[in-house]
């Protein structure tokens, strides 16, 4: 577990937060630029000096007596570059981040890093000759081999262009699966934190303005910022089951505690768990199951909770699937039209539905 109060004040800016975080899986810090993340993160670090406390499990490392100093830390950080050493070969970077920090793996865990991020072939290279993503799975390399405790990224794929977001994201995930250690991942993209955050924490003005599970903060309809931020991104992420692949029509059907949707086929093998992102422009309300719509998904769902959207003319609408939510953006005029409140049995069409890993 990771306990986290610090406050810290700028002219024009002050970081007030008291976190309480997951010891395992990653974390998202989420918000616009501005809204206090890195300042967060370095504070964790030990690279802004503020007043407040931070353990994580059962050490110390910042109380009224104790400030263990950023070198002394067993963290590993991730920055928008990876500044890699240029007259290093990869094997070269590694190696000095080994060296400074004291401490070489065996030769099993060494390989179970270069292996996850897939960068075997790449140690006999300059930095000059690898692609920004490739620069950056060897950042990410160089911080694990460094046997942290604690992984801190700040928007690793922000200098990325899209083309390199997509080649290094599927590495992510699987450290995400892989590593026992705790990640906190700063960042204002939507896409990434739904395909890699377990718990995200809203930032917004040096404050954290909610916190919590992925799944359940993202159905909150009580946080403005989310749908003001988000906008046409607002939506949930479930996580899921392959129950059924139909190989005629490329599609594979994905079952959580709500129900199951169809969606484009990945390609995983039955059972596999996966994570689905269903966004609130695409899910629409109706009174009766329609059958003769080219809308596949339709499942009964009971009215949760209505909100008022960013314009006055939309609504949101959580609606309850099982001990699943989705969130629905229909208009004002729709919403009354079908009389929609809190406890009516409706019909949630899905349109679209992202699978994510």
């Amino acid at each position: 577990m990771i306990a986290a109060r610090f406050r810290h004040a700028y002219p024009g800016f002050a970081l007030d937060v008291d976190l309480t975080l997951p010891g395992r899986g990653v974390t998202a810090l989420f918000g616009h630029s501005g809204s206090g993340k890195t300042t967060l993160l370095r504070c964790i670090a030990g690279l802004e000096r503020a007043q407040g406390r931070l353990s994580i499990d059962d050490a110390v490392w910042q109380d009224d007596t104790t400030f263990v100093p950023t070198h002394r830390r067993p963290i590993g950080y991730v920055f928008q570059e990876a500044s890699l050493f240029p007259h290093l070969s990869v094997q070269g970077n590694l190696d000095y981040g080994m060296k400074r920090c004291g401490c070489r793996p065996a030769e099993a865990d060494f390989q179970k890093i270069i292996d996850l991020l897939g960068i075997g072939t790449l140690l006999d290279r300059q930095p000059d000759r690898l692609s920004g993503g490739e620069r950056q799975r060897v950042a990410i390399a160089r911080a694990l081999l460094t046997a942290p405790r604690l992984l801190l990224m700040d928007e690793p794929l922000a200098a990325l262009d899209l083309a390199r977001k997509n080649e290094i994201l599927p590495y992510l995930e699987r450290l995400h699966d892989e590593l026992e250690i705790p990640v906190l991942y700063v960042s204002h993209a939507p896409d990434e934190v739904a395909r890699l955050a377990d718990h995200i924490v809203v930032m917004e003005g040096g404050r954290a303005v909610a916190q919590g599970p992925l799944t359940d903060t993202l159905a909150r309809l009580d946080l403005p910022i989310l749908s003001l931020r988000l906008g046409e991104d607002a939506g949930v992420v479930l996580d899921g089951t392959v129950v059924e692949r139909d190989e005629n029509w490329q599609l594979a059907r994905i079952g959580f505690s709500g129900g199951t949707v169809w969606v484009r086929d990945g390609g995983h093998d039955l059972g596999h768990h996966v994570r689905v992102r269903i966004l609130a422009r695409d899910v629409s309300v109706a009174l009766e199951p329609q059958h003769d719509s080219s809308i596949l998904n339709c499942l009964p769902a009971e009215v949760a909770e209505i909100a008022n959207d960013a314009h006055p003319a939309l609504a949101l609408v959580k609606l309850k699937l099982g001990n699943s939510a989705v969130v629905a953006r229909l208009t004002r005029r729709s919403a009354c039209g079908l009389d929609l409140k809190p406890g009516a049995q409706v019909y949630a069409q899905i349109k679209a539905v992202a699978l994510i890993g």
